[in-house]
């Protein structure tokens, strides 16, 4: 059970579950970014298929995803990597990623693995601060990017600076 608390000020207690992300669930990810950004995620889920990823949804009890995110464990060497971490605007700030982490943590553990990274953009300061509260530390910096559609539908190259977080996992049991 997960308490809910919107901009007004109330309350929602929802029964939250996570599971694998489906291709069927797609067209209710469009908040998740735009058509270039759920194109990706579709590609995404053919590695998922294949063991090289696995792809979360937090749902609603209507088993509607309200968060999503992926966890690459080729990316880094001993590692699950956290990325495409998404939670449904309305409710960021209400414990869904934190939940959306805490269930990729456990998929890295049931791997054999016990260390988490992800990276951050340098002006995602609420993103970082919760890694940071969740246990995650600092360990470099890298240039990204990657190509974003506009409202008008043209593509451009995103370039940005990213923080590198990484975590110790406790083993399983």
């Amino acid at each position: 059970m997960t308490t809910v608390r919107g901009s007004t000020g109330s309350v929602v207690a929802l029964t939250l579950s996570v599971r694998d992300l489906l291709p069927e669930d797609l067209p209710a990810c469009s908040w998740s970014g735009s058509a270039t950004h759920v194109r990706r995620v579709e590609e995404e889920l053919a590695r998922a298929a294949a063991g090289e990823v696995d792809y979360l949804a937090v749902c609603t009890p209507a088993d509607l995803p309200v968060a999503i995110g992926g966890v690459d464990y080729r990316a880094s060497e001993g590692a699950g990597t956290l990325w495409q971490l998404a939670v449904i605007p309305a409710l960021q700030s209400c414990g869904l990623g934190t939940l959306l982490i805490r269930s990729a943590e456990q998929r890295i553990r049931s791997r054999g693995l016990l260390r988490a990274e992800l990276a951050v953009e340098e002006n995602n300061p609420r993103a970082h601060a919760l890694y940071r509260r969740l246990g995650y530390v600092t360990y470099g910096r890298k240039p990204d990017a990657w190509d974003a559609e506009e409202p008008d539908g043209s593509v451009r190259r995103h370039e940005t600076m990213c923080v590198l977080l990484r975590k110790h996992l406790d083993p399983v049991g």
